[in-house]
C-alpha cells in the first residue's frame, strides 16, 4: 500500500508511537489528523507537524467520538487510514485485592472496546477509497500475556482477534487493508512504570510505515518478531521468558 498523499486519523496522536507515526506520515506528504484527550499534548505535537489538524477527543467517550466522527465526514470526506493507537495499562498482580475488575473495564474500554466503535463509524468512509487501511497498535502481549499487566494483555489479545476477523471479512468484498502493530516495551511516557528494556516510539513507527508499504498485516517491531517466532515452536518457553520465569 502506498504511504503517501493519504489522509491518515491517528488516535492517541500527541505523544509517543502515535506522534512519531504521525510525523512520519506527515513527512511523506500525508494530510495527517491526530486526536487525544490532553490538548496540551496535542498543541505541543502540533508544533512538531507543520500542516496537521488536531481534534481534542476522548476515545472512550460516546459523545466525544460522535463529535470527532462528525469532524471526520465534514472536514476530511478523504480519509482513507484509521490508526487505532491510544491505549492504558495498569500494573498490578491478580493474587492481591488490586481492584482487577475496574482496571479490566477501564483497559477494555480503551484498547479494544474504543477501537472497535471508532473502526465500525469510520469504516463507510473507508469502503468508498481505492485504497484504504485500519491500522491496530496492539502488543507482544496479545499472544504471551505478562502477569504483570493482567488486563492490559487481556485487552490485546481481544484486540489481536478482531483484528484478525476484521482483516478476513474486509477482504471477501472490500478494498480495506488491516493492519496490526506488535510493539515490544516502548520508550513512552506510556510505559514508564512498567520495567524492562524498551525500544524507541522511532523504531516502531518506522517498522509500521515499512510494514504498510509492503502490506505485512502483521508488523512485528523489534525484539518482538523474535518473542513471536519462539512462541510459536514453544508457547511455554516464550511465556517464561516475558515473565521472566524459571
Amino acid at each position: 500500500m502506498k504511504t503517501n498523499e493519504n489522509t491518515v486519523l491517528v488516535t492517541g496522536g500527541g505523544s509517543g508511537i502515535g506522534l512519531e507515526t504521525a510525523k512520519l506520515f506527515s513527512a511523506k506528504g500525508n494530510k495527517v489528523i491526530i486526536a487525544g484527550r490532553d490538548i496540551h499534548k496535542l498543541n505541543d505535537a502540533l508544533l512538531l507537524l507543520p500542516g496537521t489538524t488536531a481534534i481534542a477527543a476522548d476515545i472512550t467517550n460516546e459523545t466525544e467520538v460522535n463529535h470527532l466522527v462528525k469532524r471526520i465526514y465534514e472536514e476530511f470526506p478523504k480519509l482513507n487510514i484509521i490508526m487505532n493507537n491510544a491505549g492504558k495499562a495498569h500494573i498490578y498482580s491478580l493474587s492481591e485485592s488490586s481492584g482487577a475488575f475496574d482496571k479490566a473495564t477501564d483497559e477494555m474500554l480503551t484498547n479494544f472496546l474504543s477501537a472497535v466503535r471508532l473502526t465500525e463509524k469510520l469504516l463507510p468512509l473507508l469502503k468508498q477509497k481505492e485504497e484504504a487501511a485500519v491500522i491496530n497498535n496492539s502488543s507482544v502481549v496479545a499472544f504471551t500475556p505478562a502477569s504483570r499487566l493482567p488486563s492490559y494483555s487481556a485487552s490485546k489479545a481481544a484486540l489481536h482477534s478482531y483484528t484478525q476477523s476484521l482483516r478476513h471479512s474486509l477482504a471477501q468484498t472490500t478494498r480495506v487493508k488491516v493492519f496490526e502493530v506488535m510493539p515490544p516495551l516502548v520508550n513512552t511516557d506510556f510505559a514508564k512504570a512498567i520495567p524492562g528494556e524498551k525500544i524507541s516510539p522511532v523504531a516502531v513507527a518506522e517498522a509500521i510505515l515499512a510494514g504498510i508499504e509492503n502490506d505485512v498485516y502483521e508488523i512485528y517491531a523489534g525484539p518482538a518478531a523474535a518473542l513471536h517466532a519462539l512462541y510459536r515452536s514453544s508457547p511455554g518457553e516464550a511465556f517464561k521468558i516475558m515473565n521472566k520465569a524459571g
